[in-house]
């Protein structure tokens, strides 16, 4: 039996929240059906609307779901906090998605069932639906991290992933605790230190309500700070 955390960030998702439990749950309770021990984790990150009061609202209606609570650090530095507590809660296995609706929650089941093989499993984005802005950063993203690690990563940023949490917490120990481009260092880490990476074609949809809180001007401004988040990164992956 393994135990499997999903998990995601939210920020002003009162629009989106109970939609993506809805969509998620199902993928959760059937896995615990099947003897593994599964749970979905969704942390507010500080949201200015009602979403950790719909989310608290949900937790009767859906026991393996876990609503968590923090102050807004960004989407990178919460992603970190539910990674840290997957693993500080014995996950074998950690599935990470946003809460937006974008993402398609049948296409999980092609990576549960290779989860024996790799020890990373990443969607990419081939055809993405959510804007040429989003395609351009994912494009320049590509070209960063070949030039910062010397790895050819597919889609570096993807919010679909299933991890090995042994492969994942090694990693973490060289990534600053509120790196907003977090998952962009993970896989990149991982594919230098030549971990065993399956990459899959996935749906990735329009958000599904509410309003998008990054623009091109913020992009801009943590690419740049990403450069020098990158430089540390990889300081200390010498070091090792």
């Amino acid at each position: 039996m393994s135990k499997i955390y999903f998990v995601m960030p939210a920020y002003n998702e009162a629009e989106n929240i109970e939609n993506t439990i809805q969509q998620w749950y199902p993928v959760v309770k059937k896995l615990a059906d099947e003897g593994e021990e599964s749970r979905l984790a969704i942390a507010n990150d500080g949201s200015k609307d009602n979403t950790f009061a719909i989310m608290q609202g949900l937790k009767e209606k859906y026991p393996l779901f876990e609503p968590l609570d923090k102050p807004n650090s960004g989407h990178g530095a919460t992603v970190l906090y539910l990674y840290r507590h997957a693993i500080k809660n014995g996950a074998d296995f950690i599935f990470q998605t946003d809460s937006d609706g974008q993402t398609n929650p049948n296409e999980f089941w092609q990576m549960w069932e290779n989860r024996e093989e790799y020890d990373f499993q990443i969607g990419y984005r081939k055809g993405r639906e959510d804007g040429g802005s989003r395609i351009f950063v994912t494009k320049t993203l590509r070209l960063v991290v070949w030039m910062m690690f010397h790895v050819w990563v597919t889609d570096a940023n993807t919010p679909f992933r299933l991890m090995a949490t042994d492969k994942l917490q090694p990693i973490m120990d060289v990534i600053p605790a509120d790196y907003f481009l977090c998952n962009v260092a993970i896989s990149a880490i991982a594919v230098k230190w030549h971990y065993k990476i399956g990459w899959y074609t996935i749906t990735f949809r329009p958000r599904q309500g509410g309003v998008n809180s990054i623009n091109m001007k913020r992009i801009f401004k943590i690419g740049w700070k990403a450069l020098s988040d990158f430089m540390t990164i990889n300081k200390k992956l010498k070091r090792r």
